[in-house]
């Protein structure tokens, strides 16, 4: 299937803002009628990747460059140049289904830099991540990898191809700052053999690809931050034992203004407090202060703490439900303009008032009231790219010209879902068996009363994370073919504190699969479930808590579906022993007799419903063998269950072909085993 681009239809909004088309055309199935839809067709249309990978403006305002997906796990580029009437244009084909075309910026209005990002293996099962930066002018042409390329001579594979530090460089036209990870060389019979080892920061000339050496490499270093002038302000240092295995623990260093000399963050006050674990994340240039974060009360908040006076940081956003999660920075030079938070749904406090009072009248004036988050700016951030998404709308990108107050609606995030009806996602809580209050999700099939359905509680994954209001595509596959779906953020989701989160939904499993199974007993004690045709469906985590519940309730769910679960929690802390990550792997899992409990593997006599499981060969996160060995004990046990496995795919299955079977094939075991 070939995805073709349209804008919405255009509308005026009663703001004073005016909507403009832009002449793309929709594409045909979009809009045939989803009545008498076949479940192949409805999975294609949910299972489809985002038409909107990644999406970026140019410095001029008068470009966008954006990642769509190709023919099943491949991408393309598209560039769209607004002022020369040749439309949109594809610059680069990516077919090599083992790396992916993950982000693209613009560096100059002539040229993009492009990260790819993919697995390989030692020979030996070992999985290897890897990243390589290339830049190419606007229509695709002079391509150019800037990141180190390897040597005959280095003594090991360089994974990290490097990131993007700086998109500007004060008094530097072309110019951009980048990590280089540095690699020693065998040296016998050479003297031109390089030494140095750790990551530093070069100086590249985007036009040309000549560098030069803006950081020298440090050894424990992890990462850089430049402040809005593109000067080096932040390195973060992380802490290894003596196995070389990472702690967990980081070092945290910055610079001021005036001095190339790296000082450590020490007696930090923030409101005349000391504070121990403040995580800095930016520096404003112009104010001489770091944003970052710190515990409040047993959550994050965010802070600002001046580089001159570490002593009198004070508190910027503190909550008392939720943490302060994220910073919200726009444009080439990243200006910080607010935090972000999630209570029911996701909010933004604008530190500046323009932009906050922008999203606050488009978030109003575009239907349906969608959250409006800013996604890219022109370098004098008079034209913003704007996302407006909701929970029934997977979004639509714009571009707002300040000074003409003109939205221009351009892409829709999702073709193949324009205009279809999809089920609202309304928050509620539940009562847990010891009378703790889980919020979550409920999403109804589009015109449903929400009485007597079939239903899907659905753990999200992590499980250090938690889901949100917004549109979620495997929910709303699920509402189209009449499913109920719960959503809980049982005890071990991150986002509402340190009390919430506990020992994390591994070592405190028993905690966390009782809140998933008590979100089933809920929707049954409700009305809105049929208790038999009750079923429990996850990813990672999520595919682990589907397992869990049938060894701690197993006649509650009349059906199962795993997608690369962790189904054994020995085998996650001995799979990590092949990284420098281990050490916190086996602390996060922790050790004792959890672990056996803990395992779905080690109990398959205790299932009763049919479980039908999907996973990726290459899959970094959970090892594919978690879900073969799980097939092969559920097997040995006599007991019902469906393995398909994805060659070539990662933890997120990123593959058109592959998501839309899967959803066909989950579609079809759940109509069986619940007699749908």
């Amino acid at each position: 299937m070939k995805i073709r681009s349209k804008a919405l239809l255009a509308s005026t909004l009663a703001l004073g803002l005016s909507l403009a088309g832009n002449g793309f055309t929709q594409p045909l199935l979009a809009q045939e009628s989803a009545s008498g839809e076949s479940v192949a067709d409805t999975a294609a249309r949910f299972g489809v990747r985002a038409s909107v990978l990644d999406i970026s403006l140019s410095p001029s305002g008068t470009k966008i460059a954006w990642i769509a997906p190709g023919p099943e796990h491949t991408e393309v580029v598209k560039v769209y140049d607004m002022t020369s009437g040749a439309g949109v244009q594809t610059v680069v084909s990516n077919t090599e289904k083992s790396g992916d075309v993950s982000s693209c910026e613009w560096a100059t209005d002539e040229r993009l830099i492009c990260q790819i990002y993919g697995m390989g293996s030692d020979g030996t099962g070992t999985l290897i991540p890897y990243s390589r930066l290339f830049a190419m002018n606007a229509d695709g042409s002079d391509p150019q990898q800037i990141s180190d390329r390897r040597s005959y001579r280095a003594l090991g594979f360089n994974q990290d191809g490097g990131n993007i530090v700086a998109l500007d460089v004060a008094g530097e036209d072309g110019r951009i700052l980048m990590t280089k990870n540095y690699v020693k060389e065998f040296s016998t019979g050479t003297r031109l053999a390089n030494e140095k080892e750790g990551l530093g920061v070069d100086e590249i000339d985007i036009r040309n690809g000549r560098r030069r050496v803006e950081e020298q490499p440090d050894v424990g270093a992890i990462h850089y931050v430049a402040d809005e002038t593109g000067r080096l302000r932040l390195k973060v240092r992380a802490q290894y034992d003596a196995n070389y295995r990472l702690t967990g623990d980081y070092t945290y260093l910055y610079r001021d203004a005036e001095s190339d000399r790296w000082r450590e963050f020490e007696n930090i006050r923030i409101d005349g407090e000391p504070v121990e674990d403040f995580e800095p994340i930016a520096v404003d240039a112009e104010r001489g202060t770091a944003f970052g974060f710190a515990d409040k009360n047993g959550f994050e908040a965010l802070a600002e703490v001046p580089l001159s006076d570490p002593g009198a940081g004070k508190m910027l956003l503190a909550r008392d439900d939720v943490d302060v999660d994220g910073l919200i920075r726009i444009g080439r030079q990243r200006r910080v303009v607010g935090a972000s938070y999630a209570t029911e749904k996701r909010a933004i406090a604008y530190f500046d008032t323009e932009l906050a009072k922008l999203a606050k009248d488009l978030g109003a004036a575009l239907p349906n009231q969608p959250l409006i988050n800013v996604v890219g700016a022109s370098a004098d951030e008079s034209r913003l790219l704007i996302i407006a998404s909701s929970d029934t709308d997977p979004g639509t990108v714009y571009l707002y010209d300040k000074s003409t107050r003109q939205l221009e609606q351009l892409l829709a995030m999702r073709e193949y879902l324009v205009d279809r009806q999809m089920g609202r996602m309304t928050p509620v809580s539940f009562p847990a068996s010891d009378g703790t209050a889980i919020p979550g999700y409920l999403t109804l099939p589009p015109g449903s009363e929400g009485k007597n359905l079939p239903a899907i509680v659905l753990p999200h994954g992590g499980p250090s994370a938690r889901d949100y209001w917004g549109f979620d595509w495997i929910v709303q596959f699920f509402t189209a073919r009449g499913y109920a779906v719960l959503q809980p953020n049982y005890r071990g989701s991150s986002g509402y504190g340190e009390a919430w989160y506990g020992k994390n939904g591994f070592q405190s499993w028993d905690v966390a699969i009782g809140d998933v199974n008590d979100a089933g007993r809920w929707l049954v004690s409700e009305g809105i479930a049929d208790p038999d045709k009750l079923a429990i469906a996850g990813w990672s985590y999520g595919g682990y808590a589907a397992l869990q519940s049938q060894v701690v309730a197993p006649d509650l769910y009349k059906a199962v579906v795993a997608i690369a679960p962790v189904t054994d929690l020995g085998y996650l802390r001995n799979d990590s022993r092949k990284y420098t990550s281990s050490e916190i792997v086996e602390d996060f899992i922790g050790a004792g007799a959890h672990i056996e409990a803990g395992s779905p593997r080690r109990h398959p006599e205790r299932f009763m419903a049919p479980v039908a499981m999907f996973h990726g060969t290459l899959d970094l996160n959970v090892d594919v063998r978690h879900s073969r060995e799980m097939a092969d004990a559920l097997e040995d046990a006599g007991k019902r269950v469906s393995y398909s496995e994805y060659e070539g795919l990662q933890h997120d299955l990123g593959d058109s072909n592959a998501r839309a079977e899967m959803l066909e094939k989950i579609d079809t075991f759940l109509s069986s085993a619940l007699g749908k």
